[in-house]
């Protein structure tokens, strides 16, 4: 009986958000300010003064039982009351075994298991910064972050630890490996294993006593390539974060539902923790509301549609390929999709013609949302309410965050000119790590964050995202900066010029392309070039067609023309 009333109050609720969508119209009248910013019509909402670790544990005595994290393959999990007790031991390890004192930054290298939340809380508690790294980047990739971030240690799982000390070796430092076990392996000779760590009892946790952190310092320091060139340390507070996840917490905007006695989402994790989206928006968030996350460590078509009808998974949170495979892949079915009730599309653009195509499948309508943000703002900007049928918006800016949109002037553009999106709100990053001189091309001379994406407002501030600036290519919503692939391309021996640009893919979104010049004498074939990229990066990373050409087109101070190869080939 209280099982029938709780889905009862949910509905209610669920058609009292959907009825108040019109009085979020009638305020978007006001949208537009005098001096052109595009105001969020929703009210401001309060930050917490706390640090993003005890953030997250706010609710821990509302629901300890409950499942805070399991792997859809194996059904291993923990309880939020476990995962809270393994990463304050880990912590305290931290701070004994590694010497770890505040700000330091500790590399996390893993997959979507269940342990992830864990080491990253526990470097959290011990005052550590996390630094992710994606588990399938090169030796070559992973050293250059090791540098850049100044890591005093890397968390990875048993399969990449060889890896990580192939990295080390080549960024000539001397720092410990913590590796995960995830099937019951042997950790490597010479590496500490994460689980001995969190299952001494008799680490001394008076340590974490001496943590000193406010919500002001940087927790989190995720790499992007901005708007353009080679990937640069996002610095986010506590603060950052937080904003974020009470800026999605806004009723009309909320994609979940409160955990009660009788009631807990489950989100499939699907997106990779390693990336602000599944951080942020799945990991820190959805833990802070005791929602269960059901983690997938490597994706299979077969095993993520099983999974999503056997836990019961009612919110998922996706990229465009995500949605499209939902939409087309022969074991997609009506009744894998029965529990799904909210589906947000995030990373990339997704048309109305695919969201339709999704509903056709599951012959139904589900809550589709569609938003907008960047590994610089936490990372959400914009979400559509429940109740907004355009599918090809990203919907209004969230509390407490203005928007421009401007010309290659810089002067303030109005409703349905197309110009460079600009944001302002409290989840926008302090900056980029050491970097000066990014931070200047990046903000403006008055704080506004330059997105480098092209987007559209109408009159009532619903924002459309239309093109790109930016030189980034999206392949299956992963960043590939051009200039990372140029750097590669250039170490060859018989290359003397490249260029790199996105060009569109079928499946992909987007796929690298690259213009070379060889040397005098250079008899190199395309396919020898493309096997020496492929052993220097990761796969999302490699490239599908080569062109050689006499020439790369510049411009007077010496930059690479895209935009002239791109309509030249």
């Amino acid at each position: 009986m209280m099982k029938n009333l709780e889905i009862v109050n949910r509905a209610i609720k669920l058609l009292e958000v959907t009825s108040k969508y019109s009085s979020i119209c009638a305020r978007r009248l006001n949208a537009w300010a005098q001096d052109g910013t595009i105001k969020s019509p929703y009210k401001n909402i309060e930050i917490p003064n706390c640090t993003l670790y005890e953030y997250v544990w706010q609710n821990l005595e509302k629901w300890p039982e409950r499942t805070a994290s399991v792997c859809a393959l194996t059904g291993r999990g923990y309880t939020y009351e476990q995962a809270f007790k393994l990463s304050n031991t880990f912590a305290a390890s931290l701070r004994n075994k590694f010497k770890l004192r505040d700000g330091d930054t500790v590399a996390v290298m893993l997959p979507n298991i269940p342990d992830f939340p864990l080491v990253a809380l526990g470097i959290l508690e011990a005052g550590g910064v996390i630094s992710t790294i994606n588990p399938i980047y090169t030796p070559h990739e992973i050293q250059r972050q090791l540098i850049l971030s100044e890591a005093k240690a890397v968390v990875t799982i048993c399969e990449t630890a060889n890896k990580v000390k192939e990295a080390i070796k080549l960024a000539k430092l001397n720092i410990p490996i913590i590796a995960v076990k995830t099937n019951g392996e042997s950790v490597p000779q010479g590496i500490v294993s994460f689980h001995e760590l969190t299952e001494d009892m008799h680490v001394d946790k008076s340590c974490l006593k001496e943590v000193r952190r406010s919500i002001d310092d940087i927790c989190f320091l995720p790499y992007s390539s901005g708007t353009t060139g080679l990937p640069k340390g996002v610095e986010l507070s506590s603060k950052n974060l937080i904003a974020n996840c009470e800026q999605i917490n806004e009723p009309f905007i909320r994609c979940h539902s409160d955990t009660t006695g009788t009631h807990q989402d489950a989100v499939m994790t699907v997106l990779p923790l390693f990336h602000i989206y599944g951080a942020s928006v799945l990991m820190f968030h959805k833990m802070s509301q005791g929602i269960k996350l059901v983690t997938m460590a490597k994706f299979q078509p077969e095993t993520f549609f099983d999974a999503l009808e056997k836990y019961k998974t009612n919110v998922l949170f996706a990229a465009p390929p995500l949605v499209i495979m939902m939409a087309t892949h022969p074991a997609g079915s009506p009744e894998k999709f029965q529990y799904l009730e909210t589906i947000v599309n995030g990373a990339a653009p997704l048309s109305e013609t695919d969201a339709e195509r999704f509903f056709t499948k599951s012959k139904r309508k589900l809550d589709f949302r569609q938003g907008y943000g960047l590994t610089e703002t936490s990372p959400v900007v914009t979400l559509t309410p429940r109740g907004m049928d355009n599918y090809g918006c990203v919907g209004y800016p969230i509390p407490n965050t203005n928007l421009k949109i401007v010309n290659n002037e810089m002067k303030t553009l109005g409703a349905n000119e197309k110009g460079e999106l600009l944001v302002k709100g409290p989840q926008v990053m302090r900056g980029y790590k050491d970097n000066a001189a990014a931070d200047k091309e990046t903000f403006t001379e008055d704080g506004w964050f330059r997105t480098g994406d092209l987007a559209i407002a109408d009159h009532m501030g619903i924002i459309t995202i239309s093109d790109r600036l930016k030189e980034l290519i999206k392949v299956k919503g992963f960043q590939v900066p051009p200039a990372e692939l140029e750097a590669v391309l250039r170490e060859h021996p018989d290359i003397n010029e490249a260029a790199v640009i996105g060009v569109p893919h079928p499946t992909k979104g987007e796929s690298p392309k690259a213009f070379i010049v060889l040397k005098s004498n250079a008899n190199t074939s395309a396919k020898e070039i493309s096997e020496f990229v492929e052993k220097k990066v990761a796969p999302y990373k490699r490239i599908d067609e080569i062109t050689f050409i006499d020439s790369i087109p510049k411009s007077s101070a010496g930059k690479i023309l895209r935009r002239e190869l791109k309509d030249k080939f």
